[in-house]
């Protein structure tokens, strides 16, 4: 049986507007939920009492996670915040003001798999999402329009933030090439479906139909197209506005008896859609909604749309509807006053869209989401626990400190010398630990070497700069890795020794880190990842490596990255003795990690560092070394 998932799907979007990014995560969800996934629903909300129903819900699942979902196996929709009644047509709500603890309480308490975010631009319900989620994240991107804002102003954040998605979609190629020119990344096709409906005989006037998801202006140019249509021409017409708004006061009196005006308390769109043998959508530009035709193919209606890209993607070039350049209303009088006239050729556009209805069905749409969440879910590591006689045998073994990251005066930036490394880990009461020098091997080689002298377990390992992807670190490793290559390349040399891939402080963007997309090419080839260095200066960046290594279940590291003794041991790992990489790993899989995030202690550390590194003249740091040497070696006779 293929695996369930529990997925939560997100809008930005009040959950009762008529919205394309609302029909397509309604679709979605029911179609999964039908497969057996569980789903959630997290949308903000017009109703107060979907609000405070949900909120019950949440508060009685503090006790049992499990009641967030429907009994039934449905799809249960959570209203996380009652949202404000003003917003600009065509832009992203603003979230209420009480969305994030909502949603970051939901996040926390249910067992997801899966947040899947739609149009996650902040400010939203999506990129509050976002960035509470601890699960693996998938992105859907709808609209084939520039966000100024997010491209232009904020670029810079968005790129990091959306650095969290592990997966993006597009609904159309149109969308797709837009996103991949602002924020590059692989961006996949996940094209909207639709729901078919079986059309009863009409043989009265052709019906034409305008649902408001465009802009105003949208709507003036259809109606003064239907102003110029002759006299003799046997039509009607619908507006479907759900806010009932729509500038039928000027028309002409002749025009206005022909049109009817209907609101959301009058009739749903796709009731609208599904009485319509033409509908139009006639956007300029500005607010594109080319869900609205794919939902009009479904219904059986004949498009007749402005050329756009998006439009004539989802027409076919023309093949299944008709086109007019945008603005030009006397071609799209002329289209309406054509199929008024050749009945023969709407049926022929309409059958040639019910041969493609398999393409636009929401099953298709179910199946490419669960062929993107099983290639997600096929990344993360088992989450059965260790076999009973591999736990029983480390088990036997003591409990031990370890430090996974350090430096001596090996490396360029550190002149911590070996002995007094040694020293300093012992008289930490460390256990073991990993000398991690930037770009070398020879100081973790010479501190083995001593290392039964002082009393510590020595792990050999060097942290290598690779070409233009950030560090890693190699982990029982025997020969220098050179620097310069690819991350994939220094990850295959740290593999031929027989080493543990170990990426430090991943997310930090003042230290040199692969970037998301690198990583998660190569995430299934991560043995473990930092997930605590003190020397980071801001504790969101560790708080964001806790998730990473969380979702794909790859073990967690700490390390102090101490470039002065007095840094070593600031945080350690509590675990079971181990002999070699492969016990290493198992037993770092039930550590503990053990410290505390302190500002103060990065500003201490760094200071000493400055201190010993830059602000000392190198004669004055040759004799420190020699005295520290003398005293770090007394000691070690001493014991």
């Amino acid at each position: 049986m293929p695996e369930r998932y529990a997925i939560a799907q997100v809008t930005p979007h009040a959950w009762e507007d008529e919205h394309e990014v609302n029909a397509f995560v309604a679709e979605l969800a029911a179609e999964l939920a039908g497969r057996g996934h569980r789903m959630l629903v997290l949308a903000p909300s017009r109703s107060r009492e979907l609000v405070r129903e949900s909120r019950r819900l949440i508060r009685s699942a503090r006790e049992t996670p499990e009641a967030l979902f429907d009994p039934d196996g449905g799809v249960r929709v959570l209203g996380v915040g009652e949202l404000l009644p003003l917003q600009r047509r065509g832009g992203l709500p603003a979230p209420p003001v009480d969305v994030s603890r909502t949603i970051e309480e939901v996040l926390a308490l249910a067992p997801l798999d899966f947040v899947h975010v739609h149009e996650p631009f902040a400010p939203s319900a999506s990129s509050v999402a976002l960035r509470h989620s601890r699960a693996l994240n998938v992105g859907s991107f709808h609209a084939p329009t520039e966000r100024v804002l997010s491209t232009q102003v904020a670029r810079r954040f968005v790129e990091l933030f959306f650095g969290r998605l592990d997966a993006r979609t597009a609904s159309f190629s149109a969308t797709q090439e837009l996103m991949e020119r602002f924020f590059p990344a692989r961006y996949r096709l996940l094209r909207p479906g639709a729901a078919a409906t079986e059309r009863p005989p009409h043989d009265g006037p052709i019906r034409f139909a305008f649902c408001v998801q465009e802009e105003r202006q949208a709507l003036r140019l259809f109606l003064r197209a239907l102003r110029r249509l002759p006299d003799d021409l046997s039509w009607e017409a619908t507006v479907f506005s759900p806010t009932g708004a729509a500038p039928t006061g000027a028309l002409r009196s002749r025009v206005r008896d022909r049109l009817t005006l209907l609101s959301a308390d009058d009739a749903s769109e796709g009731a609208v859609l599904a009485q319509a043998d033409v509908v139009v959508a006639a956007t300029l530009g500005a607010i594109p909604a080319p869900g609205l035709l794919v939902r009009a193919l479904g219904a059986g209606a004949v498009p007749v749309a402005a050329r756009l890209p998006a439009y004539e993607e989802v027409l076919g070039d023309g093949e299944l509807g008709l086109l007019f350049e945008p603005g030009d209303v006397d071609v799209l009088a002329g289209q309406l006053e054509r199929v008024v006239r050749e009945p023969e050729l709407v049926e022929r556009l309409r059958r040639r869209a019910a041969d493609a209805r398999d393409e636009l069905s929401w099953s298709r749409v179910a199946d490419e989401a669960e062929a993107i969440y099983d290639e997600l879910a096929a990344l993360r590591r088992p989450a059965d626990d260790l076999a009973p006689a591999v736990r029983e045998r480390l088990g036997r073994r003591r409990l031990i400190d370890v430090d996974l990251h350090m430096h001596t005066d090996h490396s360029n930036d550190c002149v911590t010398p070996v002995e007094v490394l040694l020293a300093t880990a012992r008289e930490k009461g460390l256990g073991a630990i990993a000398v991690t020098d930037h770009n070398e091997i020879s100081g973790a080689l010479e501190a083995r070497a001593k290392a039964a002298e002082f009393g510590v377990k020595v792990i050999v390992g060097e942290e290598v700069k690779t070409l233009d992807q950030g560090e890693v670190i190699g982990l029982f490793i025997e020969e220098k890795i050179p620097r310069g290559m690819t991350l994939e390349e220094t990850i295959a040399d740290i593999r031929r020794q027989g080493g543990i891939v170990y990426v430090p402080h991943p997310f930090d963007r003042l230290h040199s880190v692969p970037d998301y997309e690198h990583l998660l090419r190569v995430v299934d080839d991560v043995d473990a990842i930092e997930v605590f260095n003190p020397r980071i200066a801001i504790p969101a960046w560790n708080e964001e490596a806790v998730r990473f290594a969380g979702k794909y279940r790859i073990p967690g590291g700490a390390g102090s990255d101490a470039h002065v003794a007095q840094g070593l041991g600031a945080v350690r790992i509590r675990m079971r003795d181990f002999d070699g990489p492969e016990e290493f790993l198992l037993s770092l899989r039930e550590a503990d990690i053990i410290g505390r995030p302190s500002s103060l202690r990065y500003a201490q550390v760094q200071a000493l560092k400055f201190l010993e590194t830059r602000a000392t003249p190198a004669a004055a740091r040759r004799a420190s070394k020699r005295r520290r040497v003398r005293r770090a070696v007394a000691g070690r006779d001493a014991q």
